[in-house]
């Protein structure tokens, strides 16, 4: 075999994902490159959840419906996703649990109850006896899975590996999944990668209140702060989670947020004095389904509208929109470099989809990452916080200063940042984040704003987490793929030239009012067809094929 794609299905709350996980990293140490759909519903307990790894020799960032092995905890899994299954896919279950009538495929029982009790073992160490068995069907050595588990689980690696060898005794080799030679590789999650690629660029300080999907974030940077001395602040309310990272600003600390739509909807009016102030803060936006609390562990693109109009008053703002975790980290470097290079609001424009989804990460892909230090104030005469300059950028400088007076303000203001309602003063304000907005979209031009990949006369035009099934799609069906990971200021010279030769335009988006086409074509450019997913699940590889095959004939 040179790919697989396991389904794991179970209750939730029950450990499905680090089941997941635990098959991302085996089947990494085999040197293949993987990715892994999680699906789960919003309750802690109860309720079906799955996750579908899938590992490749090549780089894959999407899943497939059909799959090759099962690894069944509880009846709903086979009962759901019959449809997943073909002639040959392997089903590994709990006898105890799932009955497997009118079943024809290939299918092995494991008595995960029994075997537990006899060794001891808490029922999460069922998920160990279910690897032995994928060990045994792929024909996996042992003993890469004994050094992949005595790695990551050590307290209870003696007990785990006694009961994965029962399972692996258990069950039927039924093909061999070979080692791949080529570098092994990390498994990030998109919320890991954004995570890593602030801290590169020199995070000092997380805000955040709890939501889907960008809570991990936090979770991850708070089990950091004592060995790297980051501030991770979880406040009583999604307002004050902006005020406080504006406070880190004006006392010149690194700053980003995380949250999701609902939360977002909360911090708009102080969205908007960071617009005025000139302070800079970093969104970490991921979105799900909505509008309200929608489906708040579903994935979603329909946020870009809101991201770009939130708040009230005319202010720049950068936004970028990422489509795998190498991107992930790269890009969240940048957020954080040109929001403090700028004195404006980026947001990372994310989906449940890129934040949970698990990804080799191969860091030689991404272009060199470090910290940009801030235009800083020379010391020199008198501190005028909104000093007016040819490039728009005020330097900065931070309290305490002796003999200086360092103001913000909410209000139009003069140079020293003195409340005025002059028309003069209020024109040279405007005026000057419009210059700064310019700038920025000038010094994009030297970033890949806009990817291009592979050839054709037809283009799917995508951003964000569709990116990977829209490459392996087009590439199948002779087509170009044209990713937008730059969507504020608008990379209006870098789509024309990626548009070259191009006679048919198909968007690819996860909303049902096609919100990239709506913004390129503000920007003179027309899209012939629109391929929308707007379910809360993301694009298989089936989905797309189906529909890109209606579209093009």
């Amino acid at each position: 075999m040179q790919h697989v794609s396991v389904l794991v299905g179970g209750e939730t709350g029950y450990g499905v994902s680090d089941a997941g996980v635990m098959i991302c990293r085996l089947f990494c140490r085999l040197g293949y490159r993987i990715y892994m759909y999680n699906d789960y519903p919003s309750s802690v307990r109860g309720g079906h959840q799955f996750v579908i790894v899938r590992a490749s020799t090549e780089k894959v960032a999407g899943h497939s419906d059909q799959v090759d092995v099962v690894l069944a905890f509880n009846q709903d899994t086979l009962d759901v996703h019959k449809i997943r299954f073909h002639n040959h896919t392997v089903i590994i279950y709990d006898s105890e649990k799932v009955r497997i009538d009118g079943i024809s495929q290939p299918s092995y029982g494991l008595p995960l109850g029994k075997i537990l009790e006899e060794e001891g073992g808490k029922p999460v160490l069922g998920i160990s006896c279910m690897m032995g068995g994928l060990c045994k069907a792929l024909n996996i050595d042992w003993n890469i899975f004994e050094a992949m588990m005595q790695k990551h689980q050590t307290e209870t690696v003696k007990k785990s590996l006694k009961i994965a060898h029962k399972g692996f005794e258990m069950a039927q080799t039924v093909d061999s999944l070979e080692v791949i030679q080529q570098p092994l590789l990390p498994v990030l999650s998109g919320n890991q990668a954004i995570t890593l690629g602030l801290l590169k660029a020199g995070l000092q300080a997380y805000v955040a209140y709890p939501m889907t999907p960008t809570s991990p974030i936090a979770e991850l940077l708070a089990s950091l702060e004592p060995d790297i001395g980051i501030h991770v602040v979880l406040p009583e309310s999604e307002i004050a989670v902006m005020m406080m990272a504006l406070g880190y600003s004006y006392m010149g600390v690194k700053s980003a947020i995380g949250t999701s739509g609902g939360g977002f909807s909360l911090m708009v009016e102080g969205l908007s004095l960071a617009g005025q102030a000139e302070l800079p803060v970093v969104v970490v936006l991921g979105q799900r389904a909505g509008p309200a609390t929608g489906m708040p562990t579903y994935t979603a693109q329909t946020d870009l509208n809101f991201v770009l109009h939130a708040g009230h008053g005319e202010f720049p703002r950068f936004i970028i929109a990422p489509g795998d975790a190498e991107e992930a980290c790269y890009w969240a470097g940048v957020a954080l470099n040109k929001a403090w290079k700028y004195q404006i609001p980026a947001f990372i424009l994310a989906d449940k989809t890129l934040c949970l989804g698990l990804f080799s990460f191969d860091l030689s892909l991404t272009a060199e990452l470090k910290e940009e230090p801030p235009v800083l104030w020379d010391g020199q005469g008198e501190y005028k916080r909104y000093q007016y300059t040819e490039d728009g950028i005020s330097p900065l400088a931070f309290p305490p200063v002796e003999a200086q007076v360092v103001k913000t303000n909410s209000y139009v203001h003069d140079e020293n940042g003195i409340t005025s309602e002059d028309p003069a003063d209020a024109r040279a304000v405007a005026d000057k984040r419009f210059l700064k907005e310019k700038n920025l979209a000038a010094e994009l031009k030297d970033f890949e704003t806009v990817k291009v990949y592979n050839q054709g006369k037809t283009a799917l035009l995508c951003w964000g987490s569709n990116k990977g099934v829209c490459i392996e799609i087009a590439k199948k069906y002779g087509l170009k793929v044209i990713q937008m990971l730059v969507l504020s200021p608008f990379p209006e010279q870098a789509l024309t030239q990626a548009l070259q030769g191009i006679e048919k335009i198909i968007s690819v988006e996860c909303n049902g009012k096609g919100q990239l086409v709506t913004l390129v074509k503000q920007h003179g450019f027309k899209v012939d067809d629109q391929i929308l997913k707007y379910d809360g699940r993301p694009f298989s590889l089936e989905d797309l094929e189906n529909d890109v095959k209606k579209v093009i004939g």
